[in-house]
């Protein structure tokens, strides 16, 4: 951008701030994922006339736009690939309400996912949707990755909880689809297009969300076994049985050690998984729901089942899936987190392959993840000024997707596309199935300023996670 276009956007920006210096522009270069894009300008506003201002403008003179909310994102969705203006929406944080008559809550986009948890639950309401992230990540961000969590094994993910949305589309129009109704098929559903777009298709500037009310009782099963192949053969035989959990989350060895050693938690370092179930709904279905899963996992050769029964013990077990993340790093400086997702009837096969996977390319490969959907994490740690290991890493990364795929999978459950699986994206849909992506990005935004180069490959890329 020039700095005739660059005085234009201060022009509009009457109540918020323009940052231009290169310190600050740096802060706004990367994510949670690879790579670093320097921006022009980076905007933060709280006005959403003057958002669709500066997208109106931008249309016009043809500047790549790129909203950002907390850029927990692990597949490179906000960065500024070619460069123009950063929108920071979690500066957009002032609406939460939540309509107890109408079971609703009522957002700005950079409100946190924990607090839009913890509002409805002081009214004895439950926005499911829990990604990892959910105390740093915004529903803005959520919103455009459709994240899921642990409870999508039973709750379903974002996509599931929006009924309606506002957003500024690409020429700077500001529109709403959806409403405060539960059912409402009138013409297309722009919302559920719009979710899981990524920001390619509109900037979300306000979300209706739909509550469901909070569960009576919940109940926590750990499960150890001496192999993951048995603890997957576990998960598949639970889901085939009629019982439903509210999340049912996988730890391999390789995981736990990490753990114990961040931060000691007595978990079975010398098991070779363990599954955390949790169940939910009335008392009684809950503890009977609970011995025939127990049962289940004894058939399939699970060792051991603890069952903590206080509140703050079953709150310590799920503290410790979540501890996975940050203590992995603590093995080597670069983590890679994939989430490639498959049928459940194949999640054995899975875990199998990825145990395969790690040995042909010697890696440290930790498998973790929302095993109970197929949405498993795997994820590569390893020191990224090797560059002979990270080579072996994109090898083995591509394999992985592969495999997803061979198994009837997808590349992505929650993570989405962004920079980072856009070159595998013909591999899943084919060559018509992307064309046909291509044409709606096309026909909302001709000019291509939303967040241009992501979800699409250009000619020839591949995964790089060198620089």
């Amino acid at each position: 951008m020039n700095s005739e276009q660059i005085q234009v956007i201060k022009n509009i920006v009457a109540s918020g701030r323009v940052f231009t210096d290169e310190q600050d522009r740096y802060s706004y270069s990367f994510d949670a994922s690879f790579g670093t894009y320097l921006p022009d300008v980076v905007v933060q506003t709280k006005s959403v006339q003057e958002v669709a201002e500066i997208v109106k403008y931008a249309n016009t003179a043809k500047i790549p736009v790129y909203p950002r909310g907390q850029s927990t994102s692990l597949s490179g969705g906000p960065l500024p690939v070619q460069g123009g203006i950063v929108l920071d929406m979690s500066v957009m944080n002032d609406v939460l309400e939540i309509d107890e008559e109408d079971l609703v809550a009522v957002v700005s986009p950079g409100v946190l996912t924990a607090d839009i948890h913890k509002a409805a639950e002081k009214k004895g309401l439950m926005y499911p949707p829990d990604p990892s992230s959910s105390h740093v990540s915004t529903i803005g961000g959520n919103l455009a990755e459709n994240s899921g969590g642990p409870r999508g094994l039973k709750y379903g993910v974002t996509k599931d909880y929006v009924i309606g949305l506002e957003v500024i589309t690409p020429e700077g129009e500001i529109i709403r689809t959806g409403g405060r109704t539960v059912k409402n098929v009138t013409g297309y559903d722009l919302t559920k297009l719009i979710v899981g777009s990524e920001g390619t298709l509109g900037i979300i500037t306000k979300a209706i969300l739909r509550l469901i009310p909070k569960p009576a009782s919940s109940k926590t099963a750990m499960a150890i076994f001496n192999e993951l192949v048995d603890a997957g053969a576990a998960i598949s035989k639970i889901l085939s049985s009629g019982i439903l959990p509210s999340k049912m989350e996988l730890m391999d060895q390789a995981s736990i050690v990490a753990v114990e050693n961040y931060e000691p938690c007595s978990l079975p370092v010398d098991a070779g998984a363990m599954v955390l179930i949790e169940l939910d709904g009335h008392p009684a279905a809950v503890e009977a729901e609970l011995a025939k899963v127990s049962d289940l996992c004894k058939e399939v050769g699970a060792r051991e089942i603890r069952i903590p029964e206080s509140p703050s013990a079953q709150a310590d077990l799920w503290k410790a899936r979540k501890l996975v993340s940050p203590a992995i790093v603590r093995i080597k400086p670069t983590k890679i987190s994939e989430d490639a997702t498959v049928p459940r009837s194949k999640i054995p096969d899975m875990c199998q392959r990825l145990e395969e996977i790690k040995k042909k390319y010697d890696l440290h490969l930790v498998v973790f993840g929302h095993a109970g959907d197929g949405n498993l994490h795997p994820n590569i740690v390893a020191d990224k000024s090797d560059k002979e290991e990270m080579r072996r890493v994109e090898q083995a990364v591509a394999e992985i997707f592969e495999a997803a795929i061979a198994f009837g999978g997808t590349l992505s459950g929650e993570h989405g596309i962004g920079i980072m699986k856009a070159p595998f994206m013909e591999m899943e849909l084919g060559k018509a199935g992307l064309d046909m992506m291509k044409r709606i990005k096309q026909s909302w935004d001709p000019n291509n300023i939303l967040n241009p180069g992501k979800i699409f490959p250009a000619p020839g890329q591949k995964l790089v996670l060198t620089e």
